[in-house]
């Protein structure tokens, strides 16, 4: 099986994040004692998948969506991941490769919410690397029928976007350490 890239965006300017009251870029807030992007990247190292940092500091998403797939040239594929979603499991980016081997795009589900990271086939490419602007992938998405993935897995719908969500994300994390 080829395995997809994962793509992990870092590129946003977190503005939602600074409004509740952060005093750092939400990716370098403290998790456990460790920054938000450090946890999320440990999780895609862990899966051994292939990956590709896109912190180039884009205007939208989409932009940073298309730059990250031409930076991977040759790619089977692609995992789409905010940098933002620190709890997501290794296991699960293992299942939604799996399941992109058999279909063109795949999104997980968590208790009937879709998440993070969603995955797209090399047919998809020449549509990502034309996205543009905040909307990110949604429009591929929309024009594929994708397979929609129940994972057990609440790190696909757990993003810190405010300090509320890290304080939220610190719950879970603290949780899964005590075996919970």
């Amino acid at each position: 099986m080829s395995l997809p890239t994962v793509v992990v965006l870092a590129s946003g300017k977190g503005e939602r994040f600074k409004a509740s009251g952060g005093q750092v870029y939400k990716l370098h807030a403290l998790l456990a004692g460790k920054p938000v992007l450090a946890h999320t990247l440990d999780a895609v190292k862990a899966s051994g998948l292939p990956w590709h940092l896109e912190d180039r500091g884009h205007p939208g998403m989409g932009d940073s969506i298309a730059a990250a797939v031409r930076a991977t040239p040759g790619a089977p594929g692609w995992l789409i991941l905010p940098g933002d979603l620190p709890l997501v499991m290794p296991q699960t980016l293992l299942a939604l490769a799996a399941a992109l081997a058999q279909h063109e795009a795949v999104a997980p589900v968590h208790r009937g919410e879709r998440g993070h990271p969603v995955g797209f086939a090399a047919t998809c490419g020449p549509e990502l690397m034309r996205l543009s602007g905040a909307e990110g992938a949604a429009s591929v998405l929309k024009a594929r029928t994708a397979v929609r993935l129940p994972v057990d897995d609440v790190g696909v719908v757990t993003d810190v976007d405010t300090l509320d969500a890290l304080a939220a994300a610190e719950a879970v994390y603290q949780a899964r350490l005590a075996g919970a």
